[in-house]
This record gives structure tokens, sequence and C-alpha cells, in this order.
């Protein structure tokens, strides 16, 4: 299919920046095109702050339709964990009509080619850029995240996540040739020929089921890696947090069509209350991918009912640091307190369990006993949280009820060393703004474990006493292959005791940091370096991003003529 002048355009406007995609993930070193600072939006089309806010307020109360076909209702209702209410109301979908509609422009979209589909994929995001901070208010309003947060994680680490997907998506389609000349020789005979015929064809439509905390983040990698793969991609949010990515499925509509392309490619499915419509769609013959982040129980319910689907999820797991010993003591305290404190420890990454030997450990400062270390992280949160202005801008809101009641029952769970406080938001005076909770834990006692080796996902750590740093490895191998864990922390100065640790996360495919004393914290990643999860433990069965996220996205068809 020969390229449209609309295409060569795309080609020429976004190939050098999949150039440096591919590059950076072959070095693994820091790239990103997407600036990190609000101030630096604002010029060549992008929305300044003013600009970005008024778009987010001009939203709010209307009716977002989307074009797109089959829509037999308007729904809505979200409330922001701030306290206000949205008021958007998204198309219902008619899954007999829209799934059809969106299989009809898949030959055009497969047939454009990998490179064509990779710089369409970079036309969506650059325009999502352009509107970076309307997405941030977005979603900080339907996740709880403070505004920076929102806008740095919800908007350039997302893109960056997203456009890491296409970059794998396009090594791995053309990691095949697309034509190859083939000749055996038969001695005295002529030789056979054939020209060989090989195309990336998708798996059909995808469907990206949306988190509540990190709509953008978690979504985008699993819908660029399909849609970069010739997929049709339907997103079907999480019913508190719809804005943000029906906002992308609009951006994406438009560059899609504006390319040439069916903007059905690319739909929404939003729900009605209580409706749950994940379920239906998961196991409709039509959906041949699906992208899962949330709970354990339906991550699992996917894998064991969407037969007819490739799924991959990000589910749940109990991360854990070992405290050992440390030639940076108040560093390892401040670093700690700051994982334990961002966003109220509603990340898939903040550690839970702090393993500590009950002996105490090692410092530059001489040795500290258990309860010493534990005081001294208790004191560096509430140095962190002391002033409120800053406390909000970490801390965020609690996203839902659930995590709220988690909270207030850990108190119950054994000694507290850090009680939570109740802290107001100058701007948003019903937003639940909570500080985080540290309980002691002593390991050898049963009625603990119950608690420490279930995850309590939100402001909530658990000290746990060990009897030495060899019983914190065993424990950390049983918690990930038995829980699962996104992230894995040690801090230690004894050699042994690294590898120790490190055998343990190789053995059991879990990430590890260690020594993080500065300001990087094991619960962040960076796209196109670091990979978040392993997809080797049981709290997801993929990583972001991989090749194995993308391949089997696709497959290759031949069409073999006699030459």
């Amino acid at each position: 299919m020969a390229a449209q002048p609309t295409e060569h355009a795309l080609i020429a406007k976004h190939r050098p920046t999949l150039d440096q995609a591919l590059e950076a993930i072959r070095t693994r070193a820091y790239w990103s095109p997407h600036p990190e600072h609000p101030k630096a939006y604002g010029e060549h089309g992008s929305l300044d702050a003013a600009a970005g806010k008024a778009a987010f307020d001009a939203v709010r109360g209307t009716r977002l339709d989307l074009g797109q076909p089959g829509t037999d209702d308007w729904v809505g209702g979200e409330v922001s964990p701030y306290g206000i209410e949205l008021g958007v109301t998204y198309p219902h979908p008619d899954l007999d009509t829209l799934l059809p509609a969106m299989r009809a422009g898949r030959r055009a979209w497969r047939d454009a080619g990998p490179e064509t589909r990779a710089v369409v994929c970079l036309e969506i995001l650059k325009r999502i850029s352009d509107r970076t901070h309307e997405f941030a208010h977005a979603v900080m309003h339907t996740s709880g995240q403070a505004f920076m947060m929102a806008f740095q994680a919800g908007g350039p680490h997302a893109q960056d996540r997203g456009l890491e997907a296409v970059a794998y998506a396009y090594a791995e389609q053309v990691r095949t040739p697309g034509t190859a000349e083939w000749t055996k020789p038969q001695g005295k005979r002529d030789p056979l020929a054939l020209t060989k015929q090989f195309t990336p064809v998708p798996r059909g439509i995808a469907l990206v089921i949306g988190c509540n905390t990190f709509p953008t983040w978690n979504g985008y990698p699993g819908l660029f890696a399909s849609l970069a793969t010739g997929n049709a991609v339907l997103v079907k949010p999480h019913p508190r947090a719809v804005l943000p990515l029906a906002l992308t499925v609009r951006i994406a509509r438009e560059a899609l069509a504006e390319a040439g392309f069916d903007p059905n490619l690319v739909a929404l499915a939003a729900e009605r209350p209580g409706e749950g419509i994940a379920k239906t769609l998961a196991t409709r013959p039509e959906i041949r991918i699906i992208d899962y982040t949330g709970s354990t129980s339906f991550g699992d319910w996917l894998e064991a009912n969407a037969r007819q689907a490739q799924v991959y999820t990000e589910k749940a797991g109990v991360n854990t640091v070992i405290m050992e010993s440390t030639d940076a003591y108040k560093g390892m305290l401040s670093n700690l307190a700051f994982s334990l404190s961002l966003y109220s420890g509603q990340m898939c990454t903040t550690p839970q369990n702090l393993l500590i030997p009950r002996d105490g450990i090692r410092t530059d400062e001489g040795p500290k006993t258990f309860d010493e270390v534990v005081a001294g992280l208790a004191r560096a949160v509430d140095g962190l949280l002391g002033d409120d202005a800053r406390a909000n801008a970490l801390l965020g809101a609690i996203v839902n009820p659930d995590v709220k009641a988690r909270l207030e029952a850990a108190a119950g769970l054994g000694e507290v060393a850090l009680a939570s406080r109740e802290i107001a938001h100058p701007d948003f005076p019903d937003a639940v703004v909570r500080t985080p909770v540290i309980v002691k834990l002593d390991g050898a006692k049963p009625d603990a474990e119950a608690a420490y080796l279930s995850e309590c996902f939100g402001p909530v750590s658990f000290a746990v006493a060990v009897d030495s740093a060899a019983d914190a490895a065993e424990l950390l191998r049983r918690t990930i292959r038995e829980k699962g864990a996104m992230t894995v922390g040690a801090y230690t100065t004894d050699p042994q005791v690294e590898e120790a640790v490190q055998e343990v996360c190789l053995e059991e495919a879990a990430q590890l940091s260690l020594n993080l004393t500065g300001g990087v914290y094991v619960n962040q990643t960076a796209a196109f370096s670091d990979f978040h999860g392993s997809g080797g433990n049981p709290a997801a069965n993929a990583a972001l991003c991989d090749g194995a996220f993308v391949a089997n996205r696709f497959r290759v068809v031949e069409v073999r003529r006699e030459a």
C-alpha cells in the first residue's frame, strides 16, 4: 500500500523520535522527549498552565461525544477524591454495533505497515503531550494524585511508557524482513526458488481495562503496544477514572482520521454504575488481547476465563525492603520516608514490609536497635510531612473508601510506631488526606504473619522484626513466591548479604533496588531503562516494557510464490 502524503509527513515529523526511542531501549540510558516541568509547555501549540486548567474546566459538566457508533446511552458520575463532581457523561456502547465497526478499518491499518503505524501512534502521543496540563487536572481529579505528581506521572512519564511500547512494537515487527528470496541448490538440477512475503498480522480487538490510581501511566503501554502492532483498541476505563482515558480516545480518533485511517480503530467503553462490563467484554470472541491493572482477584479471573485472548495482567504484590546495614543512615531513612509517603502509598510499587533484624543494624552512626531504626523512620516521615502544604503536595488524596478503611484497621494489627493523622487541604475541604501509619510486628509470631503476608494497599507499612539477614532473605523469597512483588529494596554494606538478596530476586524474578539514599526511590521507574514488574512472579505476568509485552500481539503470516 503506497503511503499517502499525510503518512510521508508523519514519517518525516516523527521518525527521528522513533529512532531515538529505539536507541534508548537498546542502551537503557536516560532519555525522554517529554518535559517534566510545567513551565516547559505553552509554545508550539501546547497548552500552558492557564490554558490547560481552562480546558479541564470547560469539559466538566459536558457530554463527551466521541462520534463512535453504537452509542445507546450516556453514563457518568465521577467524583474527584478532592470532593468535586466532574459531571462529564460518556457514550455507553451497544457492543453488537461497536465491535463490528471497530473491525472495519483493520485491513488498511494492517497494510499500512509497522513504520506508518508507529508514526501515527507518535502523532497521537504528541497531541496528548501538547495537552499535558489539561491531562494533569483530569488525572488529579480522578486518581487523587497531588497536582505535580498527576502532571508528571499522568503526563510525560505516561507518554514515555506509551512511546516505549511503540518502540518495542516496531522493533519486534521489523525483526523479520518483509520479503526474502529463497534458493535451494539441487545439484545438477535447477535450484528451487521461492519469493517469500512476511506480514505482521494483528490478533484482533484489544481491550484495555483501566485502573483508578494511574489511568494513563498504566493504560498507555497496552493501548499503544496493541495499536502499533495493528490491532484495534477498545478502552474500558475504571468508572472512577474515565476522563483521562476518554480524552486519550478522542485525541487518538482525531489523529487516526486525519492520517486517513478509520477512527473506530480506537473506541471507549464506559459503563453504568455497577454494570461490570469488563467481564462481558473480556469473554467476547472479538476480544483477542487484554491489558489489565488492578486487583489480584479479577486479574486471576481474567487469566482463567478469557481463554480466547492473550491476557497481560499487573495485579498486586507485597513489596519488601530489607534493612541490614547502611553507610548512610540519614539518607536511608529520608529515602524510605519519601517512598512510604508518595501518593499516600497508593502505588503498586510502594514498600509494605520493612524487614529489620531484631538485634538491630550497623550504620555509619553506630549500631541501631530495631526500635531505634523504626523510631528513626517514624521521625523521618514526620519531618517530611510536618508542614501541611508540603504534605498535601506529596500525599494527594485517598482514592477510595477501601483504602481509608484499611489504613484505619492497620492500627489494630500491632504496636503503632507512627500513627496516621488527618491533614486539611486548603483548596479542597472535602479531600481525605492521611499520613502513613507504621506498625511494628514480630515476624516469628504466627498471628503477625497474616498481616504482613497480605497486601494492604495504601499508606500502611509493617516494620517486621526478623532473626537475621538470612531469615530476612528467606522471608523475602517466600513473600515473592507466594504473593508476588513489583519492587524489592535492600540496604546492606555486607557483600554476602547483598549477594544473597540478589540471588533471591534473580531466582524469584523480582526487580531489586540496592542502597538508595538519594533522589531515586524504590517505587519509581523510568521508561526506556527500568522494567516495571518482571512477569515472573505472581504480582504481574508481564513487564513494562520488554519484547515479550509486544511480540505476541501479532503473528507473522507468510505467503510463498514460485520465483
